[in-house]
């Protein structure tokens, strides 16, 4: 793609905020500038789910959006992005986009890039899905969407926790034709040796 190294990444409630860090982090690590705009329950999730708070994990990002800011830069098709991430997605944050109707920065910034023929990949985070969800996915799909569920792979013997979320992000971003060099990939050598990236998640709580 021509023009600026820039992605949007949206962080929704859903369970599975460290989807978003990752990707964050594996971003910066790859210079692509970042703009991240984070729901309400996000921030919720963020406080139930990591050892984050809100200003580290806005840190993460180049530039933050507040969610009520509809008159942002990435709420206008104008200002060009590689596309946009939600990680995770609420299956709430699917049905605004599935339907256009559209209430915050975030869902909004969905939109536009749908209109603007961008990328637009989706780490659904719901199970089991209902005939509502479903529907909603393939409306996002018909609109040129990508639904994304964070589906591990087994092949590549995951060690840990921190393993498979690392593969799920890299295989989102493949999306975007963003190369993630440590990735293992079925019928290829390995990359370079994987980062050992530190988890933002809470220590468990002794049984």
């Amino acid at each position: 793609m021509s023009g600026p190294r820039r992605l949007v990444v949206g962080i929704t409630g859903a369970t599975g905020i460290v989807l978003g860090v990752r990707a964050l982090e594996i971003l910066r690590q790859l210079g692509i500038e970042t703009h991240l705009v984070v729901s309400r329950a996000g921030e919720m999730t963020r406080a139930y789910e990591t050892k984050l708070g809100r200003d580290e994990l806005h840190a993460l990002a180049d530039h933050v959006h507040p969610v009520s800011d509809v008159g942002a830069s990435i709420a206008s098709g104008s200002f060009r992005t590689m596309g946009m991430l939600i990680a995770p997605c609420s299956v709430r944050t699917l049905a605004e986009v599935a339907t256009g109707v559209t209430t915050t920065l975030l869902t909004r910034a969905a939109d536009v890039v749908l209109k603007e023929r961008r990328t637009l990949v989706l780490m659904v985070r719901e199970a089991p899905l209902h005939a509502g969800h479903i529907r909603n996915m393939l409306a996002v799909t018909e609109m040129g969407g990508i639904i994304h569920p964070p589906v591990p792979a087994f092949y590549t013997d995951p060690h840990s926790v921190s393993d498979i979320v690392q593969h799920c992000v890299a295989r989102a971003l493949d999306c975007f034709d963003i190369d993630v060099p440590e990735m293992k990939r079925w019928g290829e050598p390995e990359g370079d040796a994987a980062q050992d990236w530190p988890s933002p998640l809470k220590a468990a709580p002794a049984a």
